[in-house]
């Protein structure tokens, strides 16, 4: 059985010296964590188009994978949208794999050793994630936070079908705990003074960010201490979110710094066009919205600015808590948390669900909008009781936009980056249907046939529109993650299709 890279050995060394008594948690947590990102990994090499794989052979409750070099991979039966870690070792040859970084090194296929090295990190930070918060899932699940922060930090092993769900590079251990949402830190926010005439600024700019003639641009300390070679100053304490560089300001906004970090798969910066098409993009979305019949509400941008880099930017954005009904016993929470709460365990209340995500997400692709609708970007507002009652959708920057369609319902596309911008039926499904079919409700089901059984129950309530059989009847697009992340050389997304769950 082959142990874990010098990846997890090194944090164990260095939380041995930071944190003592978290050492022996972390390591207790690494079997599961090696199963975790294991399994995210069998799903990609089960169903992206990996040049290396030349055939695929399923037989009762095994899947063998047939390698260009002759080579035979063997392991369970996959199911694409399985969130729970159901593969524990792979065979490779006659070599049993437990661990999916040394699983990846000694398949030895281009680029493979470097994404071997994130999948190394991805298992140690996610044992790390999971070190401490024994009993939390219980517990949360009975008590449900007040605050919307709360409510993201529950989130704690992040994307659930990337293998490098909980990959951080360039964090310390250190840097995880101090900054990491799943450990529940305060952030203590730094803050960059520009001259209001070197900076690009969309919306309104907050006077309690100014400085006489000086914007002051909130910067991560992570940023400040890696990447900007300017003075920064303290600015405020704040609270991160699901990812990690989006934070919720004291009784105010949320605030969404430039950390140009890799997480999971991308460079987290924020763009200069993203900033100065945001007021407009913003008061699109919320006009796009009320065509819902309030079953969807989008928080809006209040105010963006950089100093003309995208590693020294930031965007203010409402908090979704300004969607709740006060004094109802309401809670809005991102999709990915819903799995904290135990209600997704119900059939009845998964296709409840599934019928709300669902109808919104029809009705604004006929419109000509394609949400990115993955179990970040898309929350839900529950009653008091836990019934789905209506979505909030944030971060606009990824939205696809078809002006076509736009121009039959009587509207018009605003003025955004043009890569924002398309009438191809593909491209507009792929965002929709990735993120929220393969993202957000898979992520909630758990199983293809929890998934499956969501959406029959209910289908005969979705909008008749020219998407809805595609939406039941073909295979379901969804973003090749490992391919990817094994293909520098290849700018943007990549695709591959998951069997419908319906079939």
């Amino acid at each position: 059985m082959h142990r874990p890279p010098t990846a997890a050995t090194d944090r164990a060394a260095e939380l041995a010296a930071l944190r003592p008594g978290l050492a022996d948690a972390v390591t207790a947590e690494l079997p599961g964590a090696r199963a975790a990102v294991l399994t995210r990994l069998w799903r990609a090499l089960a169903y992206e188009p990996l040049p290396w794989i030349t055939r695929r052979a399923a037989a009762g409750d095994a899947l063998t994978l047939y390698l260009a070099d002759g080579r035979r991979l063997g392991g369970p039966a996959a199911d694409p949208y399985a969130t729970d870690a159901y593969v524990e070792e792979v065979r490779l040859g006659g070599t049993v794999y437990d661990d999916p970084a040394r699983l990846m090194t000694d398949l030895a296929v281009p680029h493979g050793t470097a994404f071997a090295i994130e999948l190394a990190h991805s298992v140690s930070s996610l044992a790390l994630s999971r070190a401490g918060r024994t009993g939390d899932a219980e517990s949360s699940a009975r008590e449900w936070p007040t605050t919307d922060w709360e409510w993201e930090q529950r989130v704690v092993d992040g994307h659930p079908f990337h293998p490098n769900c909980r990959s951080r590079p360039g964090f310390s251990a250190a840097e995880e705990l101090a900054y990491g949402p799943e450990h529940r830190p305060v952030v203590r926010l730094r803050a960059v003074a520009v001259e209001a005439g070197e900076c690009r600024v969309s919306g309104e700019w907050p006077d309690d960010l100014r400085d006489g003639t000086a914007l002051l641009l909130p910067v991560h300390p992570w940023q400040a201490r890696h990447v900007l070679r300017r003075t920064t100053a303290d600015l405020t304490d704040a609270h991160p979110l699901m990812s990690l560089r989006t934070l919720a300001l004291p009784g105010g906004p949320h605030v969404k710094t430039a950390l140009s970090a890799r997480l999971t798969s991308s460079v987290r910066d924020i763009s200069v066009a993203s900033v100065t098409g945001s007021a407009a993009l913003s008061a699109f979305a919320e006009t796009v919205a009320e065509r819902t019949d309030g079953l969807l509400h989008v928080t809006r941008t209040l105010g963006a600015a950089t100093a003309d880099s995208p590693d020294l930017a930031a965007v203010l954005r409402e908090s979704p808590q300004a969607y709740v009904t006060p004094g109802s016993g309401e809670r809005v929470l991102p999709v990915a948390a819903l799995a904290t709460t135990g209600l997704p365990a119900s059939p009845v209340w998964l296709a409840s669900f599934a019928r709300l995500a669902l109808t919104v997400g029809l009705r604004l692709l006929e419109l000509g909008v394609a949400l990115e609708a993955h179990g970040q970007n898309l929350l839900v507002v529950l009653s008091a009781r836990g019934e789905p009652l209506r979505l909030v959708y944030r971060d606009l920057a990824d939205l696809r936009i078809s002006p076509a369609r736009l121009a039959r319902h009587g509207a018009r596309a605003p003025e955004v980056a043009p890569r924002m911008l398309t009438d191809d039926v593909t491209t507009l499904r792929r965002k929709l249907f990735g993120a929220l079919v393969a993202g957000a409700l898979a992520g909630t089901a758990g199983s293809r046939a929890a998934l499956g059984a969501a959406m029959a129950a209910a289908a005969s309530d979705l909008p008749h529109t020219g998407d809805l059989v595609p939406l039941l009847h073909e295979d379901v697009p969804a973003k090749a993650l490992t391919l990817m992340r094994l293909s520098p050389g290849t700018p943007g997304d990549q695709w591959t299709r998951l069997p419908n769950p319906l079939s």
